[in-house]
This record gives C-alpha cells, structure tokens and sequence, in this order.
C-alpha cells in the first residue's frame, strides 16, 4: 500500500514539474515574441516601419497638359469638319473656337480648335489624322503635377486661415479690432479665391486636351516657286520705299511745322511791331580838329 502511495506522489510529482517546464517555455516565447520589435530596431523593426509608412504615402495622380496641332489636307473641307465635330462629341469633348477662310485662289481652308477629354486624346487624335492627308503634326505634353499639389494645399491652409480669421471676428468686442479684421477677411478671401480659380484652370486644362486642327482642300498649298526676284518684283519693291520715302518726308514736315510757324510769326512782329518802335541812331557828329575839305573847283561852263 505504501509503494503505490509512493509510486502515485511520484507520477504526479513528474507530472507537474512537466507542466512548469511547459508553462515557463510558453512564457519565454511569448516575451521574445512581444521584445522582438524593440531588441533589434535596426533590422527587423526598421524594415517593418518602413514597409508600413511606404503603405501608407500617398499616390500622386500625374497632371499632364496635352495640346496637338494638326494640319490635313482633305477633298471636301466641310465634309471633314463634320467628321472631327461628330469625333469631339462622341469622346464627350466639345468644339471650342472655329474659323473658315478662303485664298485667292478660292481654296477653303478651316481651323477649329477641339476640347476632348484626356483619356480619349490618343484615340481622337488618330481619327483626326486619318481624314485626310497629313501635312504636319506636333504634340506637348507638360507634366504639372507639382503645380496641383502645390495649389491644392495651398488652398486647405488658405481655408484655415479665413476660418481662424471668423472666429476672431465672432469673438471680437471693439469696433476697431471688427473693422481690422473685416479687413484681414477680405484679403484673405482674395487670395482663397484666386487660388480657387488657379485650381479650376489647372483642372480644366489636364482634365481636357486641346487639339487645335487646321483643314485645307487640294491645291491650297501650292509647290514653292522661284524665290529669285524679277522685274516687277524689283520695280514694286522700289515703289514701295518711294512712297516709304514720302511717307517719312510728310512726317518729318508735319513735325517741323509747327516750329516754322512759330518762327514766322516772331519775325512778322519783329520787323511790324518792334523795329519800327526803337529809337533811330543819329547821324554821326565831326571830330574837332580834323580838316575841312576842299571844295570841288566848278568847272568853266558854270560861270559864264
């Protein structure tokens, strides 16, 4: 009876010296489980800090201004023109300016500036090329990015400066301190607004391409002639400085004018008016002393 007394403390004896072995390990993995971080900041903790603020850095959508110019030569200008305004429409853009002229020799030439959204710019660009002949293409693209961040947190501190500027006023009791601040308000409201309508510009012209197209019929661009001067080239470029030349001479006299005028008045007053007002110089009187001359001898006819 004894024996398996013993032999029972034993068994239970070993069981819960087990049972602290397992409990202090399970400790010890949870406290360098839960010091990890803090025991090497440098490596392990480092990276996951890293990790966590590249989550959380915000992305920045790219603000791009698109403007293309392009010039097609085309059969029927009108019929061309209807096709880029039916393209616009579909992108969901618009037609924003429009001119149609003619040459001397009776060609039709049409220029109309197109606004399509940016995500459609590519597409309409080729289906504008592709109603005719292409003479010429170019295309920007300004990347504005910084320019948007920079207004848009301009504008939320401009926001919470007239909102600090409201309270003072709520608050404020002298009329002085109202009136500087009614002041204070106003310029700020300013600079709030014109930052506003920076922003709406900004949005505007990276929201909407501007694609400005130029359509000119057959035999409106000529082939290059000569560029050697001939005779009438040099007689018209002579007429041309003679009446430059007269041109010149007229200006130059009217500016004289004026001048002469005045000149011509001040002598007609001088020899009318003044001269004849001045005091005539005498005779001049003969020196004493000096000899007097002698009489002329009449000659013999006088005295008979």
């Amino acid at each position: 009876m004894r024996t398996q007394v013993r032999v029972l403390a034993g068994v239970l004896l070993a069981a819960s010296l087990a049972l602290a072995g397992c409990s202090e390990s399970g400790g010890d993995s949870k406290a360098s489980t839960a010091d990890a971080p803090t025991a090497a900041p440098g490596a392990g903790g480092g990276a996951y800090e890293d990790g966590k603020s590249a989550r959380r850095a915000p992305r920045l959508t790219p603000s791009v201004i698109r403007t293309a110019s392009l010039e097609v030569e085309v059969r029927d200008v009108p019929g061309a023109l209807a096709k880029a305004r039916q393209v616009t429409e579909d992108a969901g853009g618009y037609v924003g300016e429009e001119s149609t002229d003619r040459d001397d020799d009776g060609s039709e030439r049409t220029r109309v500036v197109l606004r399509v959204p940016a995500e459609r710019y590519e597409e309409v660009l080729g289906s504008l090329q592709g109603t005719g002949k292409l003479l010429r293409r170019t295309a920007r693209a300004q990347d504005v990015t910084d320019q948007v961040v920079d207004v848009d947190s301009r504008i939320t501190s401009q926001r919470a400066s007239v909102a600090r500027v409201r309270k003072l006023m709520d608050r404020a009791e002298k009329l002085s301190d109202v009136v500087a601040l009614e002041g204070e308000l106003s310029s700020r409201e300013a600079d709030l607004e014109a930052l506003l309508a920076q922003q709406a510009s900004l949005k505007d012209r990276t929201g909407l391409a501007t694609i400005t197209l130029s359509l000119a019929g057959k035999g409106a661009h000529p082939a290059a002639d000569d560029d050697t001067p001939g005779f009438l080239d040099a007689l018209s470029g002579g007429w041309h400085a003679f009446l430059t030349m007269l041109r010149w001479i007229a200006l130059v006299v009217g500016a004289v004018l004026p001048f002469a005028a005045l000149l011509a008045l001040l002598v007609f007053l001088w020899r009318r008016v003044v001269r004849p007002r001045l005091p005539r110089r005498s005779a001049p009187a003969p020196v004493p002393g000096s000899l007097p001359q002698a009489r002329p001898v009449p000659e013999s006819g006088e005295h008979t």
